[in-house]
Parts: structure tokens; C-alpha cells; sequence
């Protein structure tokens, strides 16, 4: 299934030559990104069973949640979780043009032998469009100006039960993924993530985090990097604060109740936050300019 979501945007008017100027737009965005994962803490499973992968010279990021389930038969998903995003993240840097996510999972899929299975949801930038594949209930949103414009959809059978890839007979394939397109603006916000951060902050409280802490983040004198990985904390803690309090209103503890099972507050998971951050590359712009 495919989903194209391409929103337009007023450019500002610009006294560069027309030939420049279609370059610029097109090529001067770039995807800066860091990663921040919080394991559950399970003492058999330190690495928790959540994976991730950032790919910054692609502009390619990806997650994965190793289904629990498998738990029950010895298998740490885990594995299966961090095999496929290290080959996912193989794949990525063979590509020598465009990339394409669903490709990306196909081929990270063949190549990943381990039991159990996973979630995996894969995102790249081109030319200020966002191309995305997701299997399962990882996913990402995109925030405007603090603003959520954007959630990608997820894929679950029944309640708890989501889409996951594997080579069990029950398992799913990298056919069944949902593509999605969106274009972007400098500017924008991209917040990848495991159910464990979607299952206990909701998209409103994410909108706050951004718009308190982004714009403080800004004024700071940090690079790139380390700017983006403590936004990304702040949103993976406040996720998983939420996921001890026992009596908070969340996603999961609304779920629960439309599929009349029991249960209130927050879900203790594996909690993994990706952030990108849509800038124009002046690096680019510079040698476009010097080139002309």
C-alpha cells in the first residue's frame, strides 16, 4: 500500500538567476538527525529489544521493536531487531542514488537470518521530500512550526498485535508495508520512534516538548549532533517518566479501553526516539553559488 502526501509551500521571492534559484530549492535541504533509546532495563536483556539506525550522509534513519512475544520460546527479539536495522543500515550505504525505504527493508529482511521478528519502520530524504516504509507500529510524525502535520499510520491485526517481520509462518513480509511520501520545509521537524514512545506520550505533549525545547536548543553554541540527540532525549524521557506513573492518561491506557482490556497509566517498553531537523545546507548553497 502506498500513501502520497505532497503539501506545497509559498517560497519566498528571491532575486537570484532562475536557473540558481530552481537548484537552490531543489538541492539545499538537507535531514540532520540523532538517535536517544532507553532499554526497559530487563536484566536478561540489557540491550533491551528495540534497534535503530542513522545514516547522516544518506539522510536515513530507521527503528525496529523486537516483538516480545518470542520471549516464551527463549528467543531474544532483540537480536532479530538489531540484525535487521545493521543491515538495513548496510543496504543504505551501498545505494548509490536514490534511496528507496521499502527496498531497503526487502533487502535487510533476506539478509537477516536470526529467530524472532520485528516492527521496522525506514525514512530518507531527497530534494525536500520524505519517503517512508513502516511495518507495524513504529512510526514518526512530522511537526511545522510546533505543529503536528503529519502521522504515519499503523499496522496492527487486532489489539497489541502489530505487523512484524520474520520467518515464522505467522511472521509478515517487507510486501506489506505502508509507503508514504511528504514534502518538507526548512524548518520542520521530523520525531521517529517505537511504541514505546507512541504508546505513552501523546501528540500534543510531543508539540510541547518541541516548542519549549527546540527553540532553547537553538540558542545554545552545540553542534548539530549533539543538539538534536538532546532533543531526542528530552522527548525519551519524558516518555519514560510517563511509562512508570501508574495512573496518567496515554495512548496504551486508551487502546486498553476500547479493546476493553484492563489497564491504566503508562507501558513500560524499550523507548527509542529518532529527531531529524529539515535545514538548508548553506554548505551546498556555497559551492552552488561559487560554481555558477
Amino acid at each position: 500500500m502506498k500513501v502520497k502526501l505532497i503539501l506545497k509551500s509559498k517560497e519566498p521571492e528571491s532575486s537570484e538567476p532562475k536557473s540558481l534559484k530552481f537548484l537552490l530549492k531543489k538541492k539545499n535541504l538537507r535531514m540532520r538527525s540523532a538517535p536517544y533509546y532507553i532499554p526497559k532495563g530487563h536484566k536478561l536483556k540489557p540491550l533491551g529489544e528495540d534497534a535503530h539506525f542513522v545514516s547522516p550522509d544518506q539522510q536515513t534513519i530507521g527503528v525496529a521493536d523486537g516483538v516480545g512475544g518470542w520471549a516464551s520460546q527463549g528467543v531474544d527479539a532483540g537480536e532479530y531487531a538489531r540484525e535487521l536495522m545493521h543491515n538495513s543500515l548496510d543496504c543504505v550505504k551501498k545505494e548509490s542514488s536514490v534511496i528507496h525505504p521499502k527496498r531497503v527493508i526487502e533487502e535487510a529482511f533476506s539478509n537477516t537470518k536470526r529467530q524472532g521478528s520485528s516492527t521496522a519502520c525506514v525514512m530518507t530524504h531527497n530534494d525536500g521530500v520524505l519517503r517512508a516504509a513502516n511495518v507495524g507500529d513504529s512510526g514518526f510524525m512530522v511537526l511545522r512550526e510546533g505543529k503536528v502535520v503529519y502521522k504515519s499510520p499503523t499496522q496492527q491485526r487486532r489489539f497489541n498485535c502489530p505487523f512484524q517481520l520474520g520467518h515464522g509462518q505467522k511472521s509478515d513480509r517487507p510486501e506489506c508495508a505502508v509507503e508514504m511520501e511528504f514534502r518538507v520545509i526548512a524548518g520542520d521537524i521530523v520525531v521517529m520512534g517505537s511504541d514505546g514512545l507512541l504508546d505513552n506520550l501523546f501528540e500534543w505533549e510531543i508539540e510541547e516538548i518541541i516548542q519549549k525545547e527546540y527553540h532553547k536548543l537553538l540558542k545554545e553554541n552545540k553542534d548539530s549532533a549533539n543538539k538534536y540527540e538532546d532533543l531526542a532525549y528530552q522527548i525519551a524521557e519524558t516518555a519514560y517518566y510517563k511509562s512508570l506513573d501508574k495512573y496518567c492518561m496515554t495512548p496504551f491506557a486508551i487502546a486498553c479501553t476500547l479493546a476493553e482490556k484492563k489497564h491504566k497509566g503508562g507501558k513500560m517498553d524499550d523507548i527509542t526516539v529518532v529527531v531529524g531537523h529539515i535545514v538548508n545546507d548553506s554548505s551546498w548553497r556555497m559551492s552552488a553559488l561559487s560554481s555558477s
